[in-house]
C-alpha cells in the first residue's frame, strides 16, 4: 500500500511569513511527534505561468499575499486519521489555532490524497 498524503493550500500577506514559519514549525513537530512520516511547508516564489492556473489564483490570495503549499505525508490513511485525532487533540495545536492571528484558517484548502506515484 502506498503512503497517504494531507494537501493544503493558503494565502497569507507576505508580512506575516516569518511568524507563519514559527507556528508552522511548532505544527510540524507536533505532527512529527504523533507519527507523522514527512512535513513540508513551503511559501510561494514562481507561482505565475503563462496558460495555466496559478497558485495565486488558486488560493484566491490578495494583493500583499503570497501562497503557502503545504502537504503531510503519513505510512496510510488509517494512520493519517490516528495520528490527525492525536493532533487535534493535542493542546499545544490548540493553543496556537486559537491564540494566532497570522492566517484565516477558513481560506485554507485542505485535502487527503492516496499517492498515486511514488519513486
Amino acid at each position: 500500500m502506498g503512503k497517504y498524503v494531507d494537501g493544503f493550500l493558503l494565502p497569507i500577506k507576505s508580512e506575516n511569513i516569518d511568524k507563519y514559519k514559527e507556528i508552522a514549525q511548532m505544527a510540524g513537530e507536533i505532527w512529527k511527534e504523533h507519527g507523522a512520516f514527512e512535513y513540508i511547508e513551503a511559501v510561494g516564489d514562481d507561482l505565475e505561468h503563462e496558460k495555466m492556473v496559478s497558485f495565486v489564483k488558486s488560493a484566491d490570495a490578495q494583493e500583499g499575499e503570497t501562497v503557502i503549499f503545504a502537504f503531510i505525508v503519513f505510512d496510510s490513511k488509517e494512520e493519517r486519521d490516528r495520528i490527525n485525532a492525536l493532533v487535534m487533540a493535542d493542546e499545544r495545536l490548540k493553543e496556537i489555532m486559537t491564540c494566532d492571528k497570522t492566517f484565516d484558517y477558513t481560506r485554507m484548502a485542505y485535502g487527503g490524497f492516496k499517492t498515486l506515484v511514488t519513486l
